[in-house]
């Protein structure tokens, strides 16, 4: 909160990814989805509407947005895309920015039945997975907020970085379809707790694919599971 108050685009409104974006940290991960209810009241007192065409943005390459775009879409949200390179984008471009805080006007958002697009560990058998964390995490060198090192077996490590440029902002379109050509239709996404999975899956969107499943509970409620890990480079 502090640093959307010292600047921030004009206009744009505060969503916090622990508050807003995730229900409460448990052994089903550190960000499991919210109840489908209490994210259509989060939307509502943020002043969406179905009809809203949402903008999404951060100051992390839209490592955090992706996952509103993600939810958004996931509860059938059509209108809502992310700002390519984020906040660094926009300062950079010479546009204007504002303090403080930005209050919307409270609307309703029409509860969703359910989250689209979600597996969870019991589906895990036979599908192809990809693992968005650092190659460290998933190589299992080091290991700073989960229960244990290493990933899940099978995953392959495709690190939100390689969705990225030099300059932040996601690269080309044939770059991405490149990047994912090995990967089948019904690839699973996951990363440590089911918040930069989204960066790949908008990244996979961005390379004309379909929207991919996602874990959302990820290696965070795998190793809570006690579930077997493996380490090193390959999956």
């Amino acid at each position: 909160m502090a640093t959307y108050q010292s600047g921030h685009i004009p206009g744009a409104v505060f969503v916090d990814l622990d508050q807003d974006l995730a229900g409460s940290p448990g052994v089903a991960g550190r960000h499991p989805l919210p109840d489908p209810s209490a994210f259509a009241a989060t939307l509502g007192g943020l002043g969406i509407e179905p009809s809203t065409h949402v903008v999404v943005y951060d100051d992390a390459g839209g490592r955090i947005a992706a996952r509103l775009w993600w939810m958004l879409r996931a509860i059938g949200h059509e209108r809502v895309q992310v700002l390519d390179g984020g906040y660094q984008a926009w300062v950079g471009g010479g546009h204007d920015v504002e303090t403080g805080k930005v209050t919307p006007e409270p609307t309703r958002y029409p509860e969703p039945g359910e989250f689209t697009g979600v597996v969870t560990h019991e589906q895990m058998a036979h599908r192809t997975l990809i693992d968005a964390r650092n190659p460290d995490r998933y190589r299992g060198d080091q290991e700073p907020v989960d229960p244990k090192p290493g990933h899940i077996p099978g995953a392959h490590n495709v690190p939100t970085s390689e969705n990225l440029d030099e300059t932040g902002r996601f690269r080309d379109a044939a770059a991405l379809a490149r990047l994912y050509s090995e990967f089948p239709a019904d690839v699973v996404v996951s990363c440590g707790s089911g918040v930069t999975a989204c960066h790949d899956a908008l990244a996979m969107v961005v390379a004309g694919r379909d929207i991919p499943d996602v874990y959302v509970g990820s290696y965070s409620e795998w190793s809570r599971r006690d579930l077997p890990v493996s380490t090193g480079d390959r999956p």
